[in-house]
């Protein structure tokens, strides 16, 4: 294939490199628009101005009185078959010529389609294939395989091997495979790009000196649940692999300081790194990593029950660090309010901070996020207990472009808080599971949130996502209200609310809870996704409201014992809330969990 061919067909590749988020950036290249760059159109690429000003053969010159789009450059076929979204098109396209043929079949297998076996059999004959008009194992740029990962082990990779060109290799979840079979397709790959090996447990440091040794090329490494890695194979990646800009590492528990050292002093360029659950993690690397990583955008430590706040304490004075866009503390538990007032003051631009569970910080943290104003778009302050009204007040006014914030678990806050979240124009999102003081006041503050704006029509709220579980106060009525206010929702947790969980007629439109509940659980769990949002406030809308209100004999008479009860079922329930689950929703839109990734938008 000619260079300008091969440049194209780059060009045209706008897929993401893999589905992890440990991919590479994607390439921009400025030769997209090559055919526009003559002067008028009678000097473009597209065409000539008569056959007699060629100078041809008469076997081209047939082909070009037969068939008039031959004429068309090579690259600008490429660029009009990338545009094409079946593969079955692009088949067609190679059956209509040679010219046509040569030039999508590139387009054809840069990334085959494996998803069911039978397709999957296809390719592994064709790459094998040694007399094939095409050289087909040297087409094959990206490779996933996890469609299949339950089917997938040594054997089905063998094939692969003669695929020297793959830059992007996704192998997620297949837990049959061994060293033995990552090897195999990683041995002689100088052109990786990308490498997702999550899952697969039974790989160990064998793997990862493989990929040290053969690719050097190598920007975004996902080996999150490989358990039996060590040190010694992740040093020689970070030493050999000096391109790396993506990085997870969760769940790698036998990771240390070494490590995570090692990728800072060597790897310039990173980007993003995942230490998820690296308990062995401690202050002085993350200090190394965030002092040497000034293009750092996204930094997860969730869980690194180890680092203290000397982490950022001993950050560099006078210097800040403009790129850090999303930071993960989840459970950091030795974290202080001194620590969070360092990193607001270093990392000026965050946009998204997860702080749930340091159960130490208070109301002087949250002051000093305030200083973050427009910035900020993402807060998780799940299980901070200590935090009170004054200082969510202050946020609400100081932060006034937050689109999601969780706030499980602050018992201190009361209607005042939500009444004031409600004022936010942006708020897509909120978390208030276990705030057991907050009433119907504060669901009729969110529902008329709508209205507070004027250049809005009535309700045009743009709430997508509320979980008020153990929210034992809020009654039928200001749930009904909130539906019908907020148009866009899709997603409700009601989970302990006995308003809800204890009326069959509305928990008919809940979907199912988790098989590994218990029977208790199951009873309690009320979390109404997708379809049955609007099924309920269909049903809601379509009975007498008088009847349906009546019915709510479910609230208690005696506060003190409502409290003293909601506590015993809020015991080992906390999976069935927003906080401990992983829905369909959150997978793709970055929705709170402990643990869970979080999106940025691109910077304004």
């Amino acid at each position: 294939m000619s260079q300008p061919r091969q440049a194209t067909l780059q060009a045209s590749e706008t897929a993401s490199l893999s589905s992890s988020s440990s991919s590479p950036e994607r390439t921009v290249y400025d030769d997209t628009d090559f055919f526009m760059t003559q002067r008028n159109d009678s000097q473009s690429s597209l065409g000539v101005a008569s056959l007699r000003d060629m100078t041809m053969s008469s076997s081209i010159e047939l082909e070009h009185r037969i068939s008039p789009v031959s004429r068309l450059p090579s690259e600008l076929l490429i660029y009009c078959f990338s545009k094409l979204s079946s593969s079955m098109d692009l088949r067609s396209c190679m059956l209509v010529s040679k010219t046509w043929s040569s030039n999508a079949v590139d387009l054809l297998w840069h990334r085959p389609l494996c998803n069911t076996w039978p397709n999957l059999e296809n390719v592994t004959k064709s790459v094998q294939e040694v007399t094939s008009y095409y050289p087909y194992c040297s087409l094959v740029k990206r490779l996933n395989l996890s469609n299949l990962s339950d089917d997938i082990n040594d054997g089905t990779v063998q094939p692969f091997m003669h695929c020297k060109r793959i830059e992007r290799l996704t192998l997620t979840g297949c837990t049959q495979l061994t060293d033995h079979g990552v090897v195999t397709v990683v041995n002689g790959s100088s052109s990786l790009l990308a490498l997702d090996i999550t899952g697969l447990d039974a790989v160990t440091d064998h793997t990862l000196k493989a990929v040290a040794e053969n690719c050097p090329r190598l920007q975004g490494l996902n080996i999150t649940d490989c358990s039996k890695v060590t040190d010694e194979s992740l040093i020689a990646v970070a030493q050999s692999c000096r391109h790396l800009k993506r990085l997870k590492l969760n769940n790698c528990t036998l990771i240390t300081d070494e490590s995570v050292t090692a990728v800072a002093r060597h790897c310039p360029a990173m980007l993003e790194i995942d230490l998820h659950n690296c308990r062995q993690i401690t202050d002085q690397s993350i200090t190394l990593l965030i002092s040497r990583g000034r293009q750092l955008r996204e930094l997860r430590v969730a869980h690194c029950s180890m680092i203290t706040d000397n982490a950022f304490l001993e950050l560099p004075k006078h210097l800040a660090f403009d790129s850090l866009r999303i930071l993960d503390l989840t459970a950091c538990f030795q974290l202080h309010d001194e620590a969070v007032e360092k990193i607001i003051e270093t990392s000026p631009r965050l946009r998204n901070l997860v702080l749930a569970k340091c159960r130490d910080i208070t109301d002087r943290s949250v002051h000093a996020i305030t200083r973050l104003g427009k910035n900020l778009h993402y807060i998780h302050l799940g299980h901070c207990a200590q935090i009170t009204d004054a200082a969510v007040i202050q946020l609400v006014k100081m932060c006034n472009r937050i689109r999601y914030i969780d706030l499980a678990c602050c018992h201190r806050l009361t209607d005042a808080s939500v009444k004031q979240l409600a004022t936010l124009p942006k708020l897509r999102r909120i978390g208030l599971v276990k705030c057991q003081a907050i009433t119907d006041r504060s669901i009729l503050a969110l529902a008329k949130m709508c209205s507070e704006t004027p250049s809005k029509p009535l309700g045009s709220s743009l709430l997508e996502r509320v979980h008020l579980s153990y929210c034992v106060h809020l009654t039928l009525q200001g749930i009904h209200a909130l539906l019908n206010r907020c148009p866009k929702l899709t997603h409700l947790s009601l989970t302990g609310v006995q308003a809800f969980f204890l009326r069959e007629d509305l928990t008919t439109f809940c979907r199912e809870a988790p098989q590994e509940f218990t029977e208790h659980q199951r009873t309690m769990f009320c979390v109404f996704s997708g379809p049955g949002v609007n099924k309920l406030r269909d049903y809601l809308n379509s009975e007498d409201p008088a009847a349906i209100y009546d019915t709510e004999g479910t609230m208690y008479d005696d506060r003190e014992a409502e409290e003293g009860e909601a506590d015993q079922q809020v015991t080992g329930m906390m999976n069935a809330t927003g906080l401990g689950v992983n829905d369909d929703e959150m997978n793709d839109e970055d929705e709170p969990g402990e643990g869970s990734q979080y999106g940025v938008e691109p910077d304004a």
